[in-house]
């Protein structure tokens, strides 16, 4: 439920935020009105810090899951998973809010969308970067952290012959996660350093910082999005079977329609055979007449 959760975070910037931003890269500007650009600006907003949050929620569960199996059954029920699921975006939405009193939706000519504007104030610029990337980050660190210790403890325990409360599975879906974070991490530190440098003196580092590091960084922070995806498939061996079972039937579906579109395109350019039995009746009436 929740790798589903943070599949849909990633896909509402594909749906509408990403088809503004190359609308506007093609005609050079912003031209859909400020009420499409706080849509497009919200939508952005609910992607990223929904991907945050789900992220800190996958490890939160994976740390409940190893460290602590035994209350796991209880504590991550079907209903209670739900509602942990709905809470990510009830905190989602609510981290979104703010934005709307500050103003600091905004169009930013240089990324050609409309996204949160570091200098529109210093204390809120601060309040997200906190928020929105060093708390989870540290929840999700505090998690695998853990998660490591027990690891290194099972190995001691199989290489003395005990039984090992971990299994490979386990194993291979934190290391995927683990991943996810990773990268997660990686691909937005440099646009909430950025942030961070800015909110301390808006008007003196925000002309210093290179038009040309931010656009790398912004473009870094949301490629992110796209990554997930493609890490589930390389280190998880059911998202691989999924993906090869998705492709074998568009693949066959194809085959498929132009098979079928291949027959019917024959048989109507096939000629009808009433004429030709027409035309033998025509000739041997034609032959008994001759003789």
């Amino acid at each position: 439920m929740f790798v589903v959760s943070l599949a849909f975070a990633d896909l509402v910037v594909a749906f509408y935020p990403y088809p503004l931003v190359l609308y506007a890269i093609f005609h050079d500007g912003w031209s859909l009105g400020d009420t499409q650009c706080m849509v497009s600006g919200f939508l952005m907003g609910l992607s990223v810090i929904g991907s945050i949050f789900n992220i800190t929620g996958i490890a939160v569960n994976r740390y409940c899951y190893i460290c602590h199996s035994f209350s796991y059954g209880s504590l991550y029920s079907y209903r209670n998973t739900l509602l942990f699921v709905a809470l990510i975006w009830l905190l989602t939405v609510l981290a979104i809010v703010p934005n709307f009193f500050v103003g600091s939706l905004r169009y930013d000519p240089r990324v050609y969308s409309c996204t949160f504007a570091q200098t529109a104030s210093s204390s809120y610029t601060v309040a997200v970067v906190v928020v929105h990337f060093l708390v989870p980050i540290a929840v999700v660190t505090f998690c695998y952290l853990r998660i490591w210790v027990l690891v290194l403890q099972v190995r001691r325990k199989v290489k003395a012959d005990e039984r090992p409360r971990l299994k490979p599975s386990d194993l291979r879906n934190f290391v995927t996660m683990f991943v996810v974070f990773v990268l997660f991490a990686i691909c937005w530190a440099p646009l909430n350093l950025i942030g961070l440098a800015v909110a301390i003196d808006p008007p003196g580092m925000a002309p210093q910082i290179p038009d040309w590091l931010f656009v790398v960084s912004y473009f870094m922070a949301y490629f992110n999005s796209c990554l997930n995806a493609v890490i589930y498939g390389l280190l998880n061996r059911n998202f691989r079977k999924e993906y090869q079972r998705i492709v074998t039937c568009v693949c066959a579906t194809r085959l498929f329609v132009s098979e079928t579109s291949r027959i019917a395109t024959s048989m109507r350019s096939k000629p009808s055979p009433a004429p030709m039995i027409n035309n033998n009746e025509s000739l041997r009436d034609g032959h008994r007449e001759t003789s």
